[in-house]
């Protein structure tokens, strides 16, 4: 039989899960409802479903590879594992100092994000190494095991430990967790100089204590998901998607699970980059705007250059969705988005003035929208949706979730009452509404890059990316839109393009001019070599591994710095002035491109030196298939659609999108269904269909939408 890949994505509502055959490039998807009381019932019935649809063989499976926002939704919904911290006396109370600053200034009742870690559970122990790494208190065992058993009489599951300076010698650590593991062998531990081995003691010590708390869930999960493939048949290794857009394998991912907390949206984004690549030959600008709305949550990512942006620092579980400093600060690699509380599970309510909001609550899977007749009776996005002719009943999420439109319709008909609306109109208005959200935050999040939103391209996917993009790109006024092949399962789909990725970090306080660059050459072929000590652990051949070097920069004296691409190397050559000249012209003309100017004769120094390691996967991008010829006519009805440029509701072409063959074009309003999601084209827009399989489609001109550059 024909070897086959598997991608899993679990999200707040569904979980996809997709069989990719490389030698015939057929595909196989299927959507399951999310139980969260046991994530991976969905993942196994969702694998069953897949392989019997299309015959497949559970030993045929080569790889399976695996996202899911399990581990975001314990942290936001705190339902993490009880934990304790030890620390360095004199710091037990950094996660509440923080950096002294107010997210709300003038808000006098602010709520700041509570500590994982309440302060009874957070110790201090004797010991104390200097910021030049001198050890000028040894570590006192006794008080660290005395402190130790303390928390175990408490009752925590997972220990974190930050001690002072551990990025720039992790001695004390490391002797702690040699201790700790002996004494208490069923202890989940977490050390600071293995989780964020970087500067800044706030930032380190949260991104531990995060690391702690999500990591017994995590060894729970993604043992007990291993054991049930096993048992399917599935020999193949799970590999999983990290938030930086790369994949790892198990024990590393159960080791720092805190690295795949975004790990769904990234694989979005990446796919997007992937089926967006066909833009970067065109005339037409390549950069695209990637829409990812599910049944939770949408999420939306800049593609420039072909590639997500990536950051290396984020905040998670914000008390307010754009406030930078309500969150908890985490100090991984991730792929730079935007989620936004709007999906077809976002429930519709009147706000005290009587105003129309919708989200960021959600009906999730359960009970799920009200249409989905499993005991829902908020109106939600959803129920709005099939009001307005947009989804079909019959095959919604491939048949799987059987459809109830009069208890949609009561939803409905209650809150329009409240609102004293005809129940179409707060349909409408629904749907308006949550793509207004969307457009909001995509504007404010364009603006901050220095970014015109006209310049992109609108590229959606997931289950209900694809039905609301019309109305989102027209509020931007973006000129384009891409759906990719299989928009609704695109995540999963994602993860079989992933490359394996590492990121690797550690703190070097390197001065460019006068620096050793010896010793700078021997962090960057150290973190190589950890590098290589996890990919091992993929299966890849680690001949094919590509590193990119970075580098946490500034100017001498300045309190932030700039994460920068740095040449290859090696630096430790005879032409050093070449070496330090080339390393001060990446971080000057990075530094420009962000601020426009340098300050006059001030030194540049590296705080962090960063590597990347990437092995790509054989064959991966296989999954971008050409549309085949049609066999027949891709009309498959007519039905009636809310267009309010057409006047209202509007009989509608209902296209299949698997008979549209590539070079086929059609002129909205058009409806084109596909198995896992809907694209709603409205009136005056072009719609084609590529060679590759994506549909493009040219949005009619809007008065105020065009550039006016002088």
């Amino acid at each position: 039989m024909a070897k086959f890949a598997l991608g899993i994505d679990i999200g707040g509502t569904f979980t996809d899960v997709v069989a990719f055959v490389p030698s015939s490039g057929r595909q196989v998807s299927r959507k399951i409802l999310t139980f969260h009381d046991d994530p991976t019932r969905a993942v196994i019935d969702g694998i069953i479903a897949v392989l019997e649809d299309d015959a497949l063989q559970a030993e045929d499976c080569d790889r399976l590879v695996h996202a899911t926002t399990l581990f975001t939704n314990a942290l936001i919904e705190r339902k993490g594992a009880k934990t304790g911290m030890l620390t360095t006396r004199g710091f037990r109370d950094t996660l509440e100092i923080g950096r002294e600053r107010k997210y709300e200034l003038y808000d006098l009742a602010i709520i700041k994000p509570l500590p994982l870690v309440p302060r009874p559970l957070r110790h201090e122990v004797s010991e104390r190494i200097g910021a030049d790494g001198f050890v000028h208190i040894p570590l006192n065992h006794e008080g660290l095991m005395a402190s130790a058993k303390a928390l175990v009489a408490d009752g925590v599951e997972a220990i974190a430990v930050v001690f002072l300076h551990a990025s720039v010698n992790a001695t004390h650590e490391r002797e702690a967790l040699a201790l700790l593991e002996a004494a208490f062998p069923v202890l989940s531990l977490s050390i600071s100089s293995d989780v964020a081995p970087v500067v800044r003691e706030f930032e380190r010590a949260s991104t531990t204590v995060t690391n702690a708390y999500v990591k017994p869930l995590a060894e729970r999960y993604l043992d007990q998901l291993a054991m049930r493939a096993a048992e399917l048949g599935i020999s193949a290794p799970l590999h999983l998607m990290l938030s930086a857009g790369g994949l790892t394998h198990l024990d590393e991912a159960k080791r720092v699970p805190v690295k795949m907390l975004e790990s769904g949206p990234a694989a979005g984004a990446l796919v997007a980059a992937f089926f967006g690549r066909e833009l970067a030959t065109e005339d037409e600008p390549g950069d695209l705007l990637a829409l990812d709305m599910g049944g939770t949550t949408a999420k939306l990512a800049m593609v420039e250059d072909g590639a997500p942006r990536t950051t290396y620092a984020f905040e998670a579980a914000r008390q307010r969705r754009f406030a930078e400093g309500s969150g908890l600060p985490i100090c991984i690699s991730t792929v730079e988005l935007i989620e936004i509380g709007a999906g077809g599970g976002s429930i519709a309510h009147l706000d005290a003035l009587g105003l129309l909001k919708v989200g960021p609550e959600s009906a999730g899977s359960d009970p799920g929208p009200a249409s989905y007749g499993l005991g829902g009776s908020d109106p939600t996005v959803t129920d709005a949706d099939f009001a307005l002719g947009y989804l079909d009943v019959a095959g919604f999420a491939e048949g799987n979730v059987a459809i109830d439109l009069e208890a949609g319709s009561r939803a409905l008909s209650a809150l329009a009452t409240a609102a004293d609306l005809n129940t179409l109109i707060l349909a409408a208005g629904i749907h308006d509404v949550v793509n207004e959200s969307m457009a909001s935050a995509a504007r404010v999040h364009i603006a901050e890059q220095g970014r015109d939103p006209r310049d992109f391209t609108l590229l959606c996917t997931g289950g209900a990316g694809p039905v609301h993009a019309y109305g989102v790109a027209r509020k931007l006024g973006i000129k384009r839109i891409l759906c990719p092949p299989s928009a609704g399962v695109a995540s999963a789909l994602g993860l079989l393009v992933a490359p394996a990725r590492v990121d690797k970090v550690a703190t070097v306080g390197f001065r460019v001019a006068d620096g050793n660059l010896s010793e700078l050459e021997a962090a960057f072929v150290a973190l190589e070599a950890d590098a290589a000590g996890v990919l091992v652990g993929t299966g890849l051949p680690l001949a094919d591994v590509k590193h990119q070097r970075l580098a946490d920069g500034r100017f001498v004296g300045q309190g932030f710095d700039l994460v920068v691409d740095l040449p290859s190397g090696p630096y430790d050559t005879e032409d050093e002035n070449t070496v330090r000249d080339a390393l001060m012209d990446a971080f000057e003309e990075v530094y420009r491109q962000r601020f426009n100017r340098t300050p006059p004769d001030v030194p540049i120094e590296f705080i962090n030196a960063r590597l990347s390691a990437r092995l790509f996967v054989p064959g991966g991008g296989d999954v971008m298939t050409s549309s085949r010829a049609a066999d027949s006519d891709s009309r498959i009805g007519v039905r009636r659609a809310y267009f309010p440029e057409a006047g209202g509701l509007t009989d509608t072409v209902v296209h299949d999108r698997r008979r549209m063959a590539a070079g086929t074009t059609v002129s909205g309003p058009v409806i084109i269904a596909d198995s896992g999601s809907t694209l709603i084209v409205g009136p005056g827009a072009r719609v084609e269909v590529r060679d590759s399989g994506n549909i493009i489609v040219h949005l009619p001109g809007k008065e105020g939408n065009e550039r006016d550059d002088v």
